[in-house]
C-alpha cells in the first residue's frame, strides 16, 4: 500500500505557535491540530506546507526544517511536521476549520489537540525558536 504524506506546520511568530481547530470531517471536528495537508503528487513538502496554509488559513509561511520522526493517521497516511515562520498574513480560518488560535509555551495544552497531533506538537516545542 503506498503512504500518503500529510505535512503539518509548526508555525511560530513572535514566541506563539499557531493552532487549528477543525470543522470537518465531522469525526474530527472540534479539535485542534498544526494546519497543514496532503502532498500532491510531484509537490515537495515545503510547497505543500506553503500551498496549504495559503489555501486553508490565507497565510505565507517559510518552510524551515523538518521535525524527526513521522506520526500515523488513517490507515494509508502519515503525518510529517515541519517548523515554519509566518512571513505574511493573519491567519484565518477558509476551509476545514473555524478557529485559530495563537498560543505561547505556558497555554499550549489549553485546546483539545488531536491525538496523531499531540506528540508532534511536542516534537515542535522541543525545537522551537522561542
Amino acid at each position: 500500500m503506498t503512504v500518503r504524506v500529510v505535512v503539518g506546520g509548526a508555525v511560530f511568530d513572535r514566541g506563539r505557535l499557531l493552532a487549528a481547530r477543525r470543522s470537518a470531517p465531522p469525526e474530527l471536528a472540534g479539535r485542534w491540530e498544526l494546519p497543514g495537508g496532503k502532498a500532491e503528487p510531484g509537490e515537495t513538502p515545503e510547497e505543500t506546507l506553503v500551498r496549504e496554509l495559503r489555501e486553508e488559513l490565507g497565510i505565507e509561511v517559510e518552510p524551515l526544517e523538518r521535525l524527526a520522526g513521522e506520526w500515523p493517521l488513517k490507515p494509508g497516511y502519515v503525518l510529517h511536521v515541519w517548523t515554519a515562520r509566518l512571513s505574511a498574513g493573519e491567519p484565518r480560518p477558509l476551509q476545514d476549520h473555524d478557529e485559530v488560535r495563537w498560543l505561547t509555551p505556558e497555554r499550549i495544552h489549553e485546546v483539545d489537540w488531536l491525538d496523531q497531533d499531540r506528540p508532534a506538537v511536542a516534537a515542535a516545542l522541543a525545537r522551537s525558536p522561542w
